[in-house]
């Protein structure tokens, strides 16, 4: 697939591009002037489309071509320079041709044009990795130690980006061998559905979810069994996530510990959309529905629960 013509820019591309200036004049006055001055600056007479685009007005005139024609790249790709620039200002230092051979190496692997807004957007620091160094070792990572055929990278990219933007060797191998040894075996559920454990950190992010888990009273036997039962376990908040539902669970609910060890799904659903709502709505009507009842049911089988609960509390006691 071609870029999209700069003929097909709309509005919003216009100011986005607008963005990335402001972005620009943020920069120190020295930072200005380099960026000014290493680089030819417009001619008088246009010499390619880019110079039609309204970005090319005499209130940019201090901009040099080549960062006007990166910005306008990146935009031209869907990806908003603005965001990209604030959220990585090396790019603004990064030469068009360096941005292009990243481009045309993803492609290479697979990824196609419309997959780029999504995953450079979420991780600008690609357009200032290097191929030999940071992108060829993640792919061969990809390929050598979680198996994956070289046709399904764009699929496992695509579920989790920052790949692109991990560190092989501090990183993503590190968190495999931790993950194999608790248990993890399945390289194919690894690669296509937890593939974001991959980009974790062992000893900041996995090893205390795990201990908190153990801490609450499971056996470290137990805690392992349900992180493997549920490895989104692994990608909770501790303080946003895992706290408040226990609490919830301990005070409120008063379940027994048990429950969770058999249904650690529970700290998947959203505290105040389902889990308080259900448990009152069955409290008013005195019934006791087991946890993967109470939460995974739909609504309209939730309901059908609570009308059989009501004419038979006994059932779900």
């Amino acid at each position: 697939m071609h870029p999209t013509p700069l003929s097909s820019f709309t509005h919003k591309n216009t100011m986005a591009a607008t963005t990335a200036m402001t972005a620009f004049n943020s920069y120190s006055p020295q930072e200005q002037a380099q960026e000014s001055t290493d680089t030819p600056q417009l001619s008088k007479k246009p010499k390619t489309l880019l110079h039609k685009h309204p970005l090319y007005t005499p209130t940019h005139s201090k901009l040099s071509l080549q960062f006007k024609e990166k910005i306008l790249c990146l935009e031209v790709m869907g990806i908003d320079s603005g965001k990209a620039l604030s959220l990585n200002p090396s790019i603004h230092s990064t030469s068009l041709d360096s941005i292009h051979s990243i481009i045309t190496f993803l492609r290479s692997k697979g990824i196609q044009q419309k997959d780029l807004p999504r995953i450079i957007g979420m991780c600008p620091q690609i357009l200032t990795s290097t191929i030999t160094n940071d992108l060829i070792p993640i792919f061969n990572f990809l390929s050598h130690d979680l198996k994956i055929p070289d046709h399904n990278f764009r699929r496992v990219i695509n579920k989790c980006p920052r790949l692109l933007v991990s560190s092989v060797e501090n990183q993503l191998k590190p968190a495999l061998f931790y993950l194999q040894r608790l248990g993890f075996r399945d390289l194919e559920a690894l690669a296509y559905q937890d593939c974001v454990l991959l980009v974790s950190n062992v000893e900041n992010t996995l090893i205390p979810k795990l201990d908190y888990l153990i801490g609450l009273g499971f056996s470290k036997r137990e805690a392992i069994e349900m992180v493997l039962r549920c490895p989104g376990l692994f990608t909770f908040s501790l303080e946003n996530n895992f706290k408040p539902k226990f609490e919830y669970f301990e005070k409120e609910m008063m379940r027994d510990l048990s429950e969770l060890k058999d249904f650690p799904q529970y700290f998947a659903f959203s505290l105040e959309k389902r889990i308080k709502p259900r448990h009152l709505e069955a409290l008013e009507c005195g019934i006791k529905i087991p946890l993967p009842l109470l939460l995974k049911t739909t609504d309209e089988e939730f309901a059908d629960l609570l009308k059989q609960g009501d004419n038979n509390k006994s059932r779900y006691l």
